[in-house]
């Protein structure tokens, strides 16, 4: 009964270390550690499944840097919402 979407992060959490597996079990929120703890998941599955999410959430944190980088002007201070003029 798989519920890891990608193999990579099934192989990825096999070959942590069990202090690196140990910090990312510490890092599990929402229903992730009941249903670790229910035994409803494997030590691996969970794992797995916590490495696809901070990389979900590292991926949304990089846009939105991006976003936000876009956005500063060459002083250093961010635009403002109003310099922006509409292309026509």
């Amino acid at each position: 009964m798989a519920k890891i979407s990608k193999l990579e992060y099934e192989v990825k959490a096999r070959s942590l270390s069990e202090e690196d597996a140990e910090r990312l079990l510490s890092r599990m929120s929402g229903k992730l550690p009941k249903r670790l703890q229910k035994e409803k998941l494997t030590r691996e599955e969970a794992l797995a499944i916590q490495l696809e999410v901070e990389d979900e959430q590292l991926e949304e944190w990089r846009k939105n840097m991006k976003d936000l980088n876009n956005n500063i002007d060459e002083t250093g201070k961010f635009k403002s919402m109003a310099d922006k003029k509409p292309k026509k």
